[in-house]
Parts: structure tokens; C-alpha cells; sequence
């Protein structure tokens, strides 16, 4: 998650080279630079028992492989990255949502994070008051193009409190879709299910393979069934559905590096780059191109 500041600032990381960044304090009346090392454990200075504002934005650009503590505050956080991929861990579950999608934390809920590439993420905090509307469980919520586009208004003219009514109106906006937006439990979903994790992992460690159920079945020790019926009660999903959506998460990074379709596609184990493709837009809305033109 971003870093708890006072309001009012605003911090922005920069990957600098290996062993520095540069962090720009902005504030309402100056801007100041800071040369600060590279953050592999982001501290947190939370607020002490509410937000400034009801609803209060907030937005940094943080490094690579950065990790957040594990903290929870009594007011709910919508947490959104314009790129890459949301990690956010809650006890031992992992929850992942990429661009079209925001996490929802609710109240009280204890949470850490990390980013294993350079991103900008953003978050709303929203007081108990009003986020008792929202889901009373943690979840990926899905974000319209109307949420995206205010969000990205909100990253490029970030508000100071107190809020005038414009801006006050604009993050209204973004809490009165998320009230009517689909939520799902993760993109990705993880298990706390030994077994299902050691299969979860044998494809993560070979994703470029076509392995047959029969094999993943016998990896564990369990039948075919048993196996397909524990991904669905635990995953929500088949086997098949969470490797692709495991190789769209893979992809989407690696777009974002500036790696090619062809690349991308043959290490992700397709024989083609339009077989690729069908599935990147099947899960996606939208062509692996098109993706890069919305996000990088």
C-alpha cells in the first residue's frame, strides 16, 4: 500500500539507478528534492484516527521490489495502480487485481503490500461512516472508465485539504461508482489448501507447459475430480481459467517493459501470437496493444 504521510504532501519515488531514488515532497507553497536510498521496507506514519476528509485521495510513484508493513486503520482504502499489477496480502492470502481493477479493504482490516515493478499506485481512504455501503469483505472492484478517467484527472492535479467543492465533488463521483461496481474476490486467486498450493506452484513454475490435469492430479497424490472440485470450491474456478489469468498478470508486465507480443507469447508457451492475443483480449476486454496504448 502507498505510504501513510501527513496530508498535504504528496511523495513521489523515482527510480533513480540501483542503490538510489529520488523522493520529491511536494506540498501546497514549495517543492523540495531529496536524495533517499532505495526503499525495500516503506515505513508508515498513518493518521491517528480519521482522515482528513471523508473521502481523501492520495497518490505516490513508487520503486521496484518495494514492500509495505503490515498495518490496518479504522477507515476503509480503495487502493488502484495506473500500472502493472495490485499485490495486496491479508494474513496468508494474496490478493491481485491488475489496472481494471482496485482492491477494497474495508475498516479494521490488517494488510501489507509490495510491488515488484516501478508503479504508480493511488488510494482512497473513505471513513467508516461511508464505506459501511461498500463490500464488508476484502475484493478486487471493478473500474469503469469514468473511475479511471477521474482518477487520472485526480493523479495529474492532486488535491490538497481542505477540498474546495470541485474536487469534492469529483471524488464523490468515483465513491458513488464504486458503490455500483462488480466485484469479484481476486483476479487471481489464492488458497491456504496445501495441496492446492503445491499444484497452484507447479504451474507457476512451468507456465510455458501444456500440463494435462491428469498429471497435475497425480503431483498431489488425488484423483482428477477431487482435484478439479478443490479449484472450484477454493478458486472459484477451473485450473485451466487460473493459469490464463496467471499468464495475463506475467504478460501485462512484461508489456509494460517494452517486451514484444511475439516474445511474450512464445515464452508463455503459445505457438503463435494470435493464439495469444485471442486470450489476452478474451480475459481482458481488450488486445495486448491496446492495453499498452491505455497504460503505458
Amino acid at each position: 500500500m502507498i505510504v501513510c504521510l501527513l496530508p498535504t504532501v504528496v511523495n513521489i519515488y523515482i527510480a533513480h539507478d540501483a542503490f538510489k531514488t529520488y523522493s520529491s515532497k511536494l506540498t501546497c507553497n514549495r517543492a523540495e528534492v531529496t536524495l533517499w536510498p532505495m526503499i525495500k521496507n516503506c515505513s508508515l506514519a498513518p493518521f491517528q484516527s480519521h482522515t482528513p476528509e471523508p473521502m481523501y485521495f492520495r497518490v505516490a510513484q513508487v520503486p521496484a521490489n518495494s514492500s509495505y508493513p503490515n498495518h490496518s486503520h479504522p477507515w476503509g482504502e480503495f487502493v488502484y495502480s495506473y500500472n502493472g499489477v495490485m499485490e495486496v496480502r491479508i494474513g496468508r492470502r494474496t490478493y491481485l487485481a491488475p489496472s481494471q481493477y482496485g482492491i477494497w479493504l474495508p475498516p479494521g482490516i490488517e494488510h501489507q503490500g509490495s510491488n515488484q515493478y516501478e508503479a504508480t499506485h493511488c488510494s482512497l481512504y473513505i471513513e467508516k461512516s461511508y464505506a459501511s455501503v461498500l463490500p464488508n469483505r476484502v475484493c478486487a472492484l471493478q473500474v469503469t472508465p469514468l473511475v479511471r478517467s477521474a482518477l487520472e484527472h485526480l493523479k495529474k492535479f492532486v488535491p490538497s485539504s481542505p477540498y474546495s467543492e470541485e474536487q469534492t465533488r469529483l471524488i464523490r463521483v468515483i465513491y458513488d461508482q464504486l458503490k455500483l461496481s462488480n466485484s469479484i474476490e481476486s483476479f487471481l486467486p489464492s488458497t491456504e489448501d496445501a495441496m492446492l498450493s503445491r499444484v497452484l506452484n507447479y504451474i507457476e513454475n512451468n507456465l510455458d507447459q501444456d500440463i494435462p490435469i491428469k498429471t497435475l492430479a497425480a503431483h498431489v497424490y488425488v484423483t482428477e475430480r477431487t482435484l478439479m472440485r478443490k479449484s472450484n470450491k477454493e478458486l472459484g474456478m477451473s485450473l485451466t481459467e487460473w493459469k490464463q489469468k496467471l499468464k495475463v498478470l506475467q504478460a501485462m508486465d512484461r508489456l509494460e517493459l517494452g517486451d514484444s507480443i511475439e516474445t511474450i507469447a512464445l515464452e508463455l508457451g503459445y505457438s503463435s501470437s494470435s493464439a495469444f492475443i485471442s486470450m489476452f483480449k478474451r480475459i481482458m476486454g481488450v488486445t495486448p496493444k491496446e492495453y499498452v496504448k491505455m497504460n503505458v
